[in-house]
C-alpha cells in the first residue's frame, strides 16, 4: 500500500515557521553577499592611485581626456586605458561633444568619490 502522506501534511505549525525564517535568512545573507560583492568590484576599480586621482577630480565636474592627461602628468593613451576601466566598472560614463568625449560621475561614483574625500581629507 502506498502512503499518501506528503511532507507538507507531516509538517507542524512550529517547523513551517523555522523553514520560513530559514528562507528568510538565506535570502537575507544571498543579498548581503551581493551587496559586498557589488562593492568589491567597486573598491577594485579604485585600487589604483591613478584612477583615485580621476575620480577626485571629477568631483569638480566633467572633464576631456586631455585635461585629465595634463594634470596627472600621464600620456593620453595610459589615462584613456583607466578611463576605460572606471567606465567597465560602471563609475564614470562618457558624454560625446563633436569629436570629444568627456568623462563624468555615475551615481555610484559619485558616492564613491565622496566616501574616498572623507577618508582621505
Amino acid at each position: 500500500m502506498a502512503s499518501t502522506d506528503t511532507d507538507s501534511k507531516n509538517e507542524t505549525p512550529t517547523s513551517k515557521a523555522s523553514n520560513t525564517k530559514a528562507n528568510k535568512a538565506a535570502k537575507e545573507s544571498e543579498q548581503r553577499l551581493k551587496q559586498a560583492q557589488r562593492a568589491a568590484n567597486l573598491l577594485k576599480q579604485v585600487s589604483d592611485p591613478t584612477r583615485l586621482q580621476i575620480l577626485l577630480m571629477l568631483m569638480d565636474g566633467e572633464k576631456h581626456v586631455g585635461a585629465l592627461s595634463e594634470q596627472l602628468s600621464q600620456s593620453q593613451p595610459a589615462v584613456s586605458h583607466h578611463l576605460a576601466l572606471l567606465r567597465h566598472g560602471g563609475i564614470i560614463v562618457p558624454r560625446r561633444q563633436g569629436k570629444n568625449n568627456f568623462y563624468g560621475l555615475t551615481d555610484a561614483g559619485e558616492e564613491l568619490a565622496k566616501v574616498v574625500r572623507d577618508v582621505v581629507t
